[in-house]
């Protein structure tokens, strides 16, 4: 069963890799079923990175900003999902969320080595969120 008409807020520490690509990969798996932002507790610029590897699978966020927490402060979401212990630990109260979820990934934006290494990092985070997301959608922890 897929969620109808819910808000999701995706949180991390810089909104400009695993948020970024979660809420990317939200809206185009909830097809439209779903209303997804993202924030950071400390926001960066989006990862070329992780533009590159959403754009590998037809999902363009090219067009995302970073966010920071306060911009979206007061709004309602119905799931607010933390995807780094560091935002975990600082995540704001959303009195109105039916749901507070922690799904910690990697960071792939921390990953030395060479370039196919890095974009390795990469695309296997972005798979894990998009099945982590699949999941969320079926109705499973």
């Amino acid at each position: 069963m897929k969620p109808q008409n819910i808000r999701v807020l995706f949180l991390c520490t810089g909104n400009s890799c695993r948020s970024q690509m979660a809420e990317g990969l939200l809206r185009q798996i909830g097809q439209g079923a779903v209303e997804v932002a993202s924030a950071g507790t400390e926001p960066k610029l989006v990862h070329p990175d992780a533009i590159r590897s959403m754009r590998e699978i037809g999902i363009d966020i090219s067009h995302h900003r970073s966010k920071g927490i306060g911009e979206v402060i007061g709004q309602r979401f119905d799931h607010v999902i933390t995807v780094c212990d560091r935002a975990k630990e600082s995540c704001p109260i959303f009195p109105e969320a039916s749901a507070l979820d922690h799904w910690p990934f990697d960071d792939p934006a921390t990953t030395k080595g060479s370039p196919e290494e890095r974009k390795a990092v990469f695309r296997r985070v972005r798979d894990e969120i998009a099945e982590r997301i699949q999941r969320f959608l079926d109705g499973s922890k």
